[in-house]
């Protein structure tokens, strides 16, 4: 279910934690990094290694829209549709990255090479409207910025 490195790397963490379940997200946070996503299996076992039920973990992950529960591309484009974003140009971004990798919300390219989510807040509202490819922000985005961007990411 998990390997022997992220057994590993969760075990560390355990280390630094008062409780098991304390090391829930970050232990989370790890599978993802080597896998790219969180399977059911992999819940099945860090909640064994963390004595929760694979319902108690799943609640944890299904809370935190950073970790992914199902498989995602390999750059995931995450576009903030906060309030600030949102007055600032949020719609013709969406609208064009939307048009341009030929998926909506939740979508991954059929490359696999993008997937697309929104997200409440990148805590970037003076530079809205804001996205965030992996872990690089833009912001202020303009519809002219996008093609440059999306070509960082072949």
């Amino acid at each position: 279910m998990l390997t022997e490195k992220e057994t590993q790397e969760i075990n560390t963490e355990l280390a630094h934690c008062a409780t098991k379940a304390s090391a829930s997200v970050e232990a989370l946070n790890i599978v993802q990094r080597h896998r790219g996503w969180v399977s059911d299996e992999a819940v099945k076992g860090i909640a064994a290694m963390l004595d929760m039920t694979p319902d108690e973990l799943d609640a944890v992950a299904t809370f935190y829209s950073l970790i992914f529960r199902k498989p995602v591309g390999r750059h995931v484009i995450l576009i903030c549709d906060s309030i600030s974003c949102w007055v600032m140009g949020y719609h013709p971004l969406l609208d064009l990255l939307e048009t341009r990798l030929g998926i909506t919300f939740g979508g991954t390219t059929e490359d696999k090479r993008f997937t697309l989510l929104p997200i409440s807040c990148l805590g970037a509202c003076d530079r809205s409207p804001a996205l965030m490819v992996d872990d690089d922000l833009y912001g202020p985005v303009s519809t002219e910025m996008m093609d440059e961007i999306l070509r960082k990411y072949e």
